[in-house]
């Protein structure tokens, strides 16, 4: 990613996908360069953020909560209200994090990639890497108050996509699609822990557990990373990526970026769209041999 990435008038446009602590503290309170803090769920309550940080709210604001599925996209007009109320402006920096390392801030990247934002960077370790470090933290407060963005998103085709293109990828051999599920669950050994989905996992996809792109709560080195996308992909470099709710799975895409990939898309609805009750294939068991009941 780091080639896309345009300069910005503040001339702190980030390296790559990826920064860390230092960088972030060396460039925090200058102008063109905006923290949000994209924590969700029980990560929401810790009570420390970094310095000036606003919260991405993908609990709330920031998911489409029209239909059923939790975390999907809002769409483009809603996207660019949000960010603006956030200060966001089109020449900005944005760096990204989360209370438990990279779990959710991965997300936030993708969705901003999504809207046509590239100066986007997810914190290496999020805030327990920034806290590790000793920098400063402030309580976690009302959100500041930030003059208004001119943030306009810009969608782009296929960085979300839905079931009926997960679909095509599982019979395509081109492309692999990536589970980042704990393994108990892609097997169906542990029920889900969302009410009334089935378990088990998409026939033909494969599973790769988020965690394990991780070392000590950072995202481990590119060619370890490529190493472990290769093992599982082999040649096919079109790689669709699924979770829970399209919220870890935006690590696995991140993961991908950093190993050299392009052009992966995350499956949005994810498993709390296939794995409702449907026609739609389920499977269980390492290997997916026996049908899901």
């Amino acid at each position: 990613m780091g080639d896309d990435i345009q300069a910005c008038t503040s001339g702190q446009e980030p390296p790559g996908p990826l920064v860390g602590a230092d960088w972030t503290a060396r460039r925090l309170g200058r102008p063109g360069l905006v923290v949000l803090d994209a924590s969700v769920g029980a990560h929401r309550n810790g009570g420390r953020r970094i310095p000036g940080a606003r919260p991405f709210d993908i609990d709330g604001a920031l998911s489409d909560h029209s239909g059923p599925l939790p975390h999907t996209m809002p769409g483009a007009e809603r996207f660019t209200e949000e960010l603006r109320s956030l200060g966001v402006n089109g020449t900005d920096t944005v760096v990204v994090y989360d209370a438990a390392g990279i779990y959710s801030s991965a997300r936030a990247w993708w969705m901003l990639r999504a809207m046509g934002f590239d100066r986007v960077a997810v914190l290496d370790g999020g805030l327990p890497a920034w806290a590790g470090a000793g920098l400063p933290l402030e309580s976690a407060g009302p959100a500041p108050a930030v003059p208004p963005g001119d943030f306009t998103a810009s969608p782009r085709a296929g960085m979300f996509v839905g079931a009926e293109e997960v679909a095509a990828a599982l019979a395509d051999p081109a492309a692999v699609v990536l589970d980042a599920r704990a393994g108990e669950r892609f097997t169906g050994a542990v029920a889900e822990p969302r009410p009334g989905l089935r378990a088990g996992h998409m026939p033909g996809a494969v599973n790769l557990p988020f965690g394990e792109l991780q070392r000590a709560g950072r995202m481990r080195p590119a060619h370890e990373l490529r190493a472990v996308f290769a093992a599982l992909a082999g040649q096919r470099e079109r790689l669709v990526v699924s979770c829970g709710s399209g919220v870890t799975a935006c690590v696995l895409a991140l993961g991908a970026e950093l190993a050299g990939y392009r052009g992966q898309a995350v499956y949005d609805g994810s498993w709390s769209e296939w794995g409702l009750p449907s026609e739609r294939p389920v499977v269980t068991g390492a290997d997916g041999s026996a049908p899901a009941p």
